[in-house]
């Protein structure tokens, strides 16, 4: 079983499915995908990602708001926690600091961060986080603001393997995604090589970073099993193997999607007493 942990189903190009969400989602579920974690980048998205999650019993949602992402009025803790609470989130996100664009002011996306952060802390909820080119104040508003016993993840991690431990140090997964498939990501497979694989996380951030050999393309829950595969070349072991850890991870992580899970899965959670006898996460 595959884990699709960071996807953007409501922003998938459904052109090629005859406007079928579907159809992609049962595309993956062939492959053995059997778990998506549906991502909002505003909280206005949340509602139609509920409502996603309703019709699919193997979506889970996260809610929050992108840093990049231009907004009239910045939501606030009271704001983040009752959006995630009204939609039954299992984690609060995506969120974080990005750096390489100037489209919200540093300023706003630390104070926009830290506001997530709390939410997440006060709610008992991993956080997802975005980071780009911004290491030191990522890491010390984690520090400041976060639960290790909590934790969250670092998605689509493409920074240096320091920033990787350090944020493991503190409750935190990585999560890797197409990008690791690149001819030039060679920072990115160390990554894959390095990290314990009790930290690693996959997904495919679709629509976006379609994996090799699918590049070019818009980018689909499928392909996560690609990702998959590539860490698996690069550390020497199975397929299986990656499947296997990286789904139980996600699950560890992310709580509240546990009873979503399928039957076999659940009962392979509760003999690795993950799970209790009423079925949730302990």
């Amino acid at each position: 079983m595959f884990v699709d942990s960071h996807c953007h189903l409501d922003r998938l190009d459904l052109g090629a499915h005859d406007g079928d969400l579907n159809t992609v989602l049962d595309t993956a579920r062939e492959r053995n995908v059997r778990q998506f974690l549906a991502i909002a980048v505003t909280l206005e998205d949340v509602p139609g990602l509920a409502a996603l999650a309703r019709e699919h019993v193997d979506v889970a949602i996260a809610a929050g708001l992108h840093p990049l992402q231009r907004v009239d009025s910045e939501p606030d803790v009271a704001a983040i926690k009752a959006c995630a609470e009204r939609h039954a989130a299992v984690a609060i996100g995506e969120t974080g600091l990005d750096y390489h664009y100037q489209d919200v002011s540093q300023a706003t996306q630390r104070a926009r961060f830290a506001n997530h952060l709390i939410a997440a802390r006060e709610l008992e909820l991993p956080v997802v986080v975005h980071t780009r080119e911004a290491r030191e104040d990522t890491l010390a508003l984690i520090r400041r603001h976060t639960d290790p016993a909590v934790g969250g993840v670092l998605h689509c991690f493409t920074e240096e393997l320091d920033m990787a431990r350090e944020a493991v140090r503190h409750g935190f997964y990585i999560s890797l995604s197409g990008i690791v498939t690149f001819r030039d990501a060679d920072t990115v497979r160390e990554l894959a090589r390095r990290i314990p694989l009790d930290r690693l996380l996959i997904e495919t951030d679709s629509p976006y970073l379609a994996p090799v050999p699918h590049r070019g393309r818009a980018n689909e829950p499928q392909w996560v099993v690609e990702v998959a595969e590539c860490i698996a070349a690069e550390r020497g072991i199975s397929v299986d193997e990656v499947a296997m850890q990286t789904t139980a991870n996600f699950y560890r992580l992310f709580r509240g999607a546990v009873p979503q899970a399928p039957e076999d899965v659940r009962q392979t959670l509760a003999e690795a007493r993950m799970i209790g006898a009423d079925g949730q996460a302990v």
